[in-house]
């Protein structure tokens, strides 16, 4: 999660349903290690597609409420939702991603886990990153050998994430990630089809901090009252463009 503006008090109190109409082929079980906004609004958008989603937090009170806020089909502690499923989220603050993935090294092995935080602190220009070249998700992975680590969904805002199959100017929203393993891929293909998103590709763990590098330059410039998109046009927008 890269802003805090959201309040949970803004999210519907009544529990998310799942659509009738579903077009994936499989439905996944996913553990959610965080009760903040980030973890509520993917939770939820996770649930309307049809997961099983399970909520883990360090406090009880916490995941039960954003398991109701969810709609997920449970709530427990951290290690519960880090064996929940194939997929696990850390929806935690980045400066704890990288600890909580080595407390939970034994019960992330085998599983795609993704990592969506984004390691900002306020600077003297504007957000700054605070990892020094290195990414939250490659110390992750360090942390948690055994686990299928990918970078993803840190680019929007949490608020993003609450709309349904979200859609901009007639197209849909297009989530990057990157990730070194082909199990990790697969599931993060499968899971934004399924939000009714555009997978994007974009690379190995080496260019995680890439994204996240973005995600701050995008915060720095939303900050500002500006938008992003005018910045990066299409360069087949131009008259007489060939695709070189």
């Amino acid at each position: 999660m890269w802003c805090a503006s959201a309040s949970l008090a803004s999210f519907p109190c009544t529990p998310r349903t799942p659509r009738t109409t579903d077009d994936r082929s499989t439905h996944m079980r996913i553990g959610i290690l965080g009760t903040g906004a980030m973890a509520t609004a993917l939770g939820g958008a996770w649930v309307r597609a049809g997961h099983d989603v399970l909520v883990g937090g360090r406090d009880a009170a916490a995941a039960s409420r954003t398991a109701r806020l969810t709609g997920a089909s449970g709530h427990g502690g951290l290690a519960e939702a880090a064996a929940h499923g194939e997929v696990v989220l850390t929806a935690v603050p980045a400066d704890a991603a990288p600890p909580l993935a080595k407390e939970l090294a034994g019960p992330l092995a085998g599983r795609t886990v993704i990592d969506c935080t984004v390691p900002m602190a306020p600077g003297a220009d504007g957000p700054a990153l605070t990892t020094g070249g290195t990414s939250v998700a490659r110390l992750v992975a360090d942390a948690a050998p055994g686990a299928h680590v990918a970078k993803a969904f840190g680019l929007c805002h949490d608020s993003i994430w609450t709309l349904d199959r979200p859609a901009f100017e007639g197209a849909p929203l297009a989530v990057p990630f990157c990730t070194d393993r082909p199990e990790a891929a697969a599931h993060l293909t499968e899971l934004v089809t399924s939000m009714g998103c555009t997978p994007l590709p974009c690379g190995g763990l080496a260019r995680a901090a890439l994204l996240e590098a973005t995600a701050v330059f995008a915060v720095g410039v939303w900050w500002s009252g500006a938008e992003t998109r005018f910045a990066f046009p299409s360069p087949a927008l131009a008259p007489g463009a060939v695709d070189d």
